[in-house]
């Protein structure tokens, strides 16, 4: 079986059938190994196959060369903006379990620097506060986001990202500050419910604002959304003791979509 299987691929070095069929007569056999020779053979950008190695090994009670495949893995995909997170997650998850704070800040920060999303942020922020070092690494990755906004870094990591983290942070101030003609809707409806309280005057401006586009498209969805805001902008008002404006502008506004008739079931469900 096994010369037939070598043969089948020999022909079909790329075959996914005949790669599962070697790699189960491989595993049948026991050979720890030959699995791992088999992996090396064909190693994905993503690091999914060094992982794949590292779990094989640790199963073999082998965790040190378990560990070293998928720190291989690492170095491997340093350049690539994708790699498989549970490869990352391995490493940090040893060297967190081995007392190696210091490491796992490094890990989550060379994942950050390749790959600037929220989840590699809240990554690198959560190993950071477990090694007592997230006020200078904030600093620097925050300082990354905001390069990346002035360089207009392909347009989907720097603006999103670093509002996004200013967020996820609670830091509301500066929040706002970034957010001021780069936030996307999203963003601006998140920054006002997490700010009404405070600043009742920026995020009822910011749900009038959305509300507006909402007046065209129908939709159960587009009604809930802006039930949903003229709640935050009735708790603006209620803040700011205005709450006869809010009155008013519900009222013109149902007058002015009355031929809705879901719009009003849903508003009447919301006490507007």
């Amino acid at each position: 079986m096994r010369q037939l299987a070598a043969e089948a691929r020999r022909r079909s070095p790329r075959g996914w059938a005949e790669r599962y069929l070697m790699e189960r007569l491989v595993k049948a056999e026991g050979d720890a190994d030959a699995l791992v020779a088999l992996y090396a053979k064909d190693l994905v950008p993503s690091g999914a196959t060094h992982l794949r190695i590292a779990e094989e090994l640790d199963a073999a009670g082998r965790a040190d060369e378990a560990l070293a495949w998928a720190e291989r893995g690492l170095r491997d995909t340093a350049t690539e903006a994708h790699v498989d997170g549970r490869l990352v997650d391995y490493v940090c998850d040893r060297y967190t379990r081995a007392g190696r704070a210091a490491e796992t800040v490094a890990v989550r920060r060379d994942r950050f620097r390749a790959e600037r999303s929220l989840a590699t942020y809240q990554q690198l922020r959560a190993a950071a506060w477990a090694a007592d070092c997230w006020g200078a690494e904030r600093k620097t990755a925050l300082a990354a986001l905001r390069d990346d906004v002035g360089r207009e870094h392909g347009g989907s990591y720097g603006v999103p990202t670093l509002i996004d983290a200013l967020l996820d942070d609670g830091d509301m101030d500066a929040a706002w500050r970034e957010a001021a003609g780069r936030a996307d809707d999203r963003q601006w409806q998140r920054l006002a419910d997490l700010s009404r309280e405070v600043r009742p005057a920026e995020a009822l401006a910011v749900y009038l604002r959305l509300v507006e586009p909402l007046k065209e498209p129908t939709g159960d969805g587009v009604y809930e959304r802006m039930a949903q805001l003229l709640l935050g902008a009735r708790d603006c008002h209620r803040a700011l003791g205005t709450e006869d404006e809010f009155t008013a502008y519900v009222v013109a506004l149902r007058a002015e979509l009355r031929r809705r008739r879901k719009l009003m079931t849903i508003l009447d469900r919301h006490g507007l």
